[in-house]
């Protein structure tokens, strides 16, 4: 593989994504204005603190409040640093570090395709399909960790591979390799809790290096001590890594929060349904609580969990047409030990978000974790089509030249296809003028508009569903409506000075009856109605 197949795969994918990002005004959703959010705080100056408030799972003093109590960080530095390059705080220049970690994916997939199968024109395939996404290809210019996370896989699977590949058992070559991984592991849990499992898997490769095997080609030594020397240093190098990126947050945490880790995510796993994760008071979350709810209901809110993450997996990550491929190369590389971890990882990613997060990994924890394996799919699919195609060969005396070459151009038609018809019903609706990605936000825009018309100060808070998108759209202090009935509502808004309520149509079941006939109730009059926002003023 020369550097110039590297740079057109680059180019190629960087365009594609340019291509859905231009008609992308706003992030799109909550997890993705929520992190453009955190960078222009940090853009601005204000550091890790923010104006809103998305869930009340750390019980939150007020605002300002302490940012990423829940999510990680590496998003907001990453949009940060795009406004900081372009010396603007606009949405389209916290997208740059995004859109350039999407040109990469498709490089990177290639790289790690021909390290497996040492084929130009497979790496070439299998950059060719990363650079066309299909589910992810919405979601990847804008600040979420989508290409990130894609970036990060191919990166790790090069390194473990290359880690359990060597022969050298000298400490200069296994101390730089595995601080590399140790760097990488780090920037994944940054950039996700569950990124946490990276680091694990990366101690057990370290750890497998020593064994050696048809697989490990380290040479048996009569002294044991040497490989145990060799892997201690290896984990040594191995958390430094690791520990370079995530010190200073863990230490930023701890003096914050009182903890290494933020204390949002840890509720998280005592959720009886997912509504809960914007409980108030947040002490309803509680292992007490959460083993009332029962055995039966435990387990069917995992088994239901692990369907719609099965589906995920064939539909998203496989791509639907790519899973018979996908499946075929796995086994075929079945002894490659960048397929062996990846697969294991796999697993682990699939174990944590269906057992111990089944209601947030369902409802798309699983969908961005997945991200990650990507690379590793598009690798293998040429093995699984080389394979078919010998499977015609012998059964239909297929010519395997000019089968190859159907096939694969079939294949990409088919990526292009599934691109086209996601993005269309994501992004561009029936035509390229209605923009339906920007919907959500164009309303905030126009309700905020109203509030300044009617002389509300910008410094007024308000209730609303998606706070972190409301905050993007108008700078005013925002808080998503608690989960409950228009008591738990008046009492979110006296603790926290809030004045308006916004209504959507998207609502906790509590305030249906108050969304469907809006009038004056005891603490709440109703003020206005904006394309089916229900605007109430919260009187104190």
């Amino acid at each position: 593989m020369s550097w110039r197949n590297y740079l057109l795969l680059f180019l190629v994918g960087i365009a594609v994504t340019s291509l859905v990002a231009v008609f992308q005004d706003s992030p799109g959703y909550m997890d993705a204005d929520y992190y453009y959010a955190g960078g222009l705080r940090l853009a601005e100056g204000y550091g890790f603190t923010e104006d809103i408030l998305w869930n009340y799972l750390d019980n939150p003093a007020g605002l300002p409040h302490p940012s990423h109590a829940y999510w990680m960080p590496f998003a907001s530095l990453v949009a940060a640093g795009g406004m900081i390059v372009a010396g603007s705080t606009t949405f389209g220049a916290a997208k740059l570090g995004f859109l350039l970690a999407a040109g990469l994916v498709a490089p990177l997939t290639a790289g790690l395709s021909y390290e497996i199968t040492q084929r130009k024109e497979s790496a070439i395939f299998s950059g060719v399909l990363a650079a066309i996404p299909g589910f992810y290809l919405s979601y990847m210019g804008t600040t979420d960790v989508f290409g990130i996370y894609m970036l990060l896989g191919a990166t790790w699977l090069l390194l473990a591979g290359r880690i359990i590949q060597s022969r050298s058992v000298r400490f200069p070559s296994i101390a730089l390799q595995t601080f590399a991984l140790g760097l990488v592991s780090g920037l994944f849990h940054l950039s996700r809790a569950d990124g946490l499992m990276w680091f694990a898997v990366g101690v057990l490769v370290i750890i497998l290096k020593g064994v050696p095997s048809r697989n490990n080609p380290v040479p048996v030594r009569a002294d044991a001590s040497r490989n145990i020397w060799m892997v201690l240093s290896g984990l040594v190098a191995f958390g430094s890594g690791y520990l370079l990126i995530m010190a200073p947050w863990m230490a930023r945490n701890l003096s914050v929060f009182g903890s290494f880790l933020a204390p949002g995510g840890s509720r998280a796993l005592w959720l009886t349904n997912y509504d809960q994760l914007f409980a108030y008071p947040p002490e309803l979350v509680n292992p007490s609580h959460w083993w009332a709810s029962g055995l039966g209901e435990i387990f069917r809110a995992r088994w239901g969990a692990l369907g719609q993450n099965i589906q995920s997996a064939l539909a998203v990550q496989g791509e639907i047409f790519l899973v018979p491929l996908v499946l075929l190369g796995l086994w075929h590389w079945r002894q490659d030990p960048r397929v062996r971890i990846g697969m294991l990882a796999w697993c682990g990613t699939l174990f944590v978000m269906t057992v111990l997060f089944p209601y947030v990994g369902w409802r798309g924890g699983f969908f961005h974790s997945g991200a990650a394996y990507q690379p590793l799919f598009w690798a293998v699919v040429p093995a699984g089509l080389d394979g078919f195609i010998d499977w015609g060969r012998r059964a239909r005396r297929w010519n395997v030249q000019q089968a190859t070459q159907v096939f694969r151009a079939g294949l990409v038609g088919l990526a292009i296809l599934l691109s086209i018809l996601v993005v269309q019903k994501k992004v561009y609706g029936s035509s390229l003028t209605d923009r339906i990605w920007d919907d959500s936000w164009l309303s905030y825009v126009g309700v905020e508009q109203t509030l300044r018309l009617h002389g509300v100060d910008s410094s007024a808070i308000v209730l609303v569903n998606n706070a972190p998108g409301y905050y993007v759209a108008s700078q005013r202090p925002a808080l998503s409506i608690p989960n409950g009935g228009p008591e738990t509502t008046l009492e979110v808004a006296r603790r926290y000075g809030v004045e308006y309520l916004l209504l959507e149509q998207n609502h906790p079941e509590g305030l249906t009856g108050l969304y469907e006939q809006p009038e004056d109730q005891p603490g709440l009059r109703h003020w206005f109605s904006y394309e089916g926002i229900q605007v109430f003023h919260i009187e104190r």
